[in-house]
C-alpha cells in the first residue's frame, strides 16, 4: 500500500546553496519549522554521491516518519536508499516504465508545464503518478532550463486539470514567504521551495513563514 503523503509545504535540496551548511542540517531545521515533504536533488553529484545525501537526509528525518522522502530523477538511488519516492521530468525516464520499476508501494512524482505535458500523465493508467508538480510559477534561477513562467493563473488551470485526474498537486518556481499565500490560492495541494529555505540564515524560522501564508489561505 502506498504510503500517505502531505505536500503542503515541499522542499527540494540545493547543495550548493546550503553550503557551507550540510544539506542535512538545513533539511533537519526546515522540517523543525513546518516542510513536510523532502526532495533530494543535486544535478552535480555522482550517483554515489546523491546516494551518500540521500541517506544522509533519511538519517535527518530518522525521528519525522510523517515526512515523506523523495529522490529527483534518480530511480537506481531512490530504490537503493529505500527512498519513499521518485520524482522525475519530462526528459528523465518515462513515468509509466518507472512505475513498473518503483512497483506500487512507492511514490511517483511528475513535472509538468504545459497542458500537452500533464496530457502525458493524464493519458497513463490511474494510480501511476502520485504527485504532479507544476512550474515554473515565476522564472528562477536555480532551474534555468524550465519552461516560461506560467504566472499563477497557469498554475490554476493546470491544477484543476490535474486534480480532476485525481493527482495531488505542487506549484515551484520563484516562491518565497511573500509569494506563497498567491500561490496557494490557485488550488495546488502545496507549494514547493528551493531557494526560500536552502538559502535562509534560518530555515526554521523561514518555513514557519511559508507555512503561515500557507495556511493563512486554507483557513
Amino acid at each position: 500500500m502506498r504510503r500517505p503523503f502531505d505536500p503542503t509545504l515541499y522542499l527540494v535540496t540545493d547543495t550548493a546553496l546550503s553550503a557551507p551548511r550540510p544539506v542535512a542540517d538545513v533539511v533537519r531545521a526546515a522540517v523543525a519549522g513546518g516542510v513536510t515533504t523532502v526532495q533530494v536533488r543535486d544535478k552535480t553529484a555522482s550517483r554515489r554521491e546523491l546516494l551518500e545525501l540521500t541517506r544522509a537526509v533519511q538519517a535527518a528525518l530518522a525521528d519525522r516518519p510523517d515526512v515523506a522522502l523523495w529522490v529527483n530523477d534518480a530511480l537506481d538511488v531512490a530504490l537503493l536508499a529505500g527512498a519513499d519516492g521518485v520524482h522525475v521530468g519530462q526528459d528523465d525516464l518515462p513515468p509509466a516504465e518507472v512505475r513498473a520499476l518503483l512497483g506500487p508501494g512507492r511514490l511517483l512524482g511528475f513535472s509538468v508545464s504545459s497542458v500537452a505535458e500533464l496530457d502525458v500523465a493524464r493519458a497513463l493508467p490511474a494510480g501511476t503518478v502520485d504527485l504532479v508538480g507544476i512550474g515554473p510559477v515565476w522564472t528562477t534561477p536555480t532551474k534555468p532550463d524550465a519552461g516560461g513562467a506560467l504566472g499563477p493563473d497557469g498554475v490554476r488551470a493546470l491544477a484543476a486539470a490535474a486534480r480532476a485526474a485525481g493527482c495531488s498537486t505542487v506549484a515551484i518556481g520563484g516562491i518565497d514567504a511573500a509569494r506563497a499565500a498567491e500561490v496557494a490560492a490557485t488550488g495546488v495541494d502545496g507549494v514547493c521551495v528551493v531557494s526560500a529555505l536552502c538559502t535562509a540564515p534560518d530555515p526554521a524560522a523561514a518555513a514557519r513563514r511559508l507555512r503561515a501564508a500557507i495556511e493563512g489561505v486554507r483557513v
